[in-house]
């Protein structure tokens, strides 16, 4: 059974507009920008796509990893890709692509799709609790003539989203020639082999060096504490790392922590009485401890009933509670300890 590294983080968002809809008629404006928000009966909640996510993700490795290399895209007509090589390109391993293509080969037309599905998944990042965003009022003035006005949404909320990292996918290939198994052409294995890669059981499945593995891994969990990303961050700058965290390493593909946060009353809150459940009924699941971190400032309501879990030696995992920056620190650290020499 493959270990999943799973977590959850809260972002705070007191004035934000991270992900936008585009635009919307507007009698008195004639144009609206409107944030992403979904519907739940009659209240609303915006979101951040996790399409958004993911690329503020991927942004944020490439920029504060020096080792970290995105592929390039590439174009044919209306069809986008990337190189698909996830030996030279950390993304492509870690974050999964689909290359459709095909050649002809004589007068044989032949399938050269390989896709790869992402080791790192993740949900939208949704407003704990109902939102109806603003409209701010807005005029360009500094031309000669009359201002061109227009509007724009923001709001203030708290954004919950959770992730999971299949710690045995990464840096691990097959081309079994099933969909969704393709993940390499067969010229591709000299690649491989040249990276030092291995192949590994009866299948044809070649996994890289444990070090090129680890360091993916750990740099992924890392970049949380450098995410940065969002629209209109010129005047709505915001801080997109976590300002609450839980984490862990899973044995299997379930995300336990993905009800821990409830709504009362109209207000998102985090119950801790479901993460004490939740840690007594996994218990023989979690391969380390529960990592929570939570920047001071934020959520200050919690910080008793989290030391107190932190403090209980009757639960059956250990509770580890510190800033997010420190028990994302000490998780990556722990790491190598999850992944072996071969999956």
């Amino acid at each position: 059974m493959s270990k999943h590294l799973i977590g959850l983080t809260l972002i705070d968002a007191p004035y934000s507009a991270l992900n936008n809809a585009g635009t919307e008629a507007s009698q008195a404006t004639e144009n609206i920008v409107t944030v992403k928000k979904l519907q739940k009966g009659r209240d609303t909640y915006p979101y951040v796509s996790g399409q958004a996510w993911r690329n503020w993700w991927r942004t944020t490795l490439e920029q504060e990893f020096d080792d970290w290399k995105n592929s390039p895209i590439e174009r044919e007509k209306k069809i986008a890709f990337t190189a698909a090589d996830p030996v030279a390109y950390d993304d492509d391993d870690v974050f999964g692509y689909m290359r459709a293509q095909s050649e002809m080969q004589g007068k044989k037309k032949v399938n050269l799709t390989v896709t790869r599905l992402s080791p790192l998944k993740c949900s939208p990042l949704i407003s704990i609790d109902p939102q109806t965003p603003t409209n701010d009022f807005g005029v360009m003035a500094r031309q000669e003539g009359d201002p061109v006005p227009y509007e724009h949404q923001f709001y203030s909320c708290v954004l919950q989203g959770i992730f999971s990292l299949d710690l045995a996918a990464v840096g691990t290939f097959s081309h079994i020639n099933k969909t969704g198994y393709l993940n390499i052409a067969e010229s591709y294995v000299a690649k491989i082999q040249e990276a030092h890669g291995t192949q590994i059981g009866e299948e044809p499945v070649w996994v890289l060096p444990k070090e090129t593995r680890v360091r993916r891994c750990q740099q992924t969990l890392e970049a949380l504490t450098l995410l940065s990303g969002g629209a209109k961050l010129t005047s709505h700058l915001t801080d997109v790392t976590p300002k609450l965290i839980i984490l862990s390493v899973l044995n299997g593909g379930n995300h336990p922590f993905m009800n821990l946060m409830v709504e009362q009353n109209g207000v998102g809150e985090l119950s801790t009485d479901a993460l004490r459940e939740i840690i007594e009924d996994y218990a023989d699941r979690f391969c380390d401890a529960i990592y929570i971190g939570r920047r001071s400032g934020f959520m200050d309501e919690l910080d008793e009933e989290l030391n107190d879990l932190a403090n209980n030696n009757d639960l059956p995992c250990q509770v580890i509670y510190d800033s997010p920056n420190k028990v994302i620190a000490q998780l990556t650290g722990k790491l190598e300890e999850h992944i072996g020499d071969s999956p």
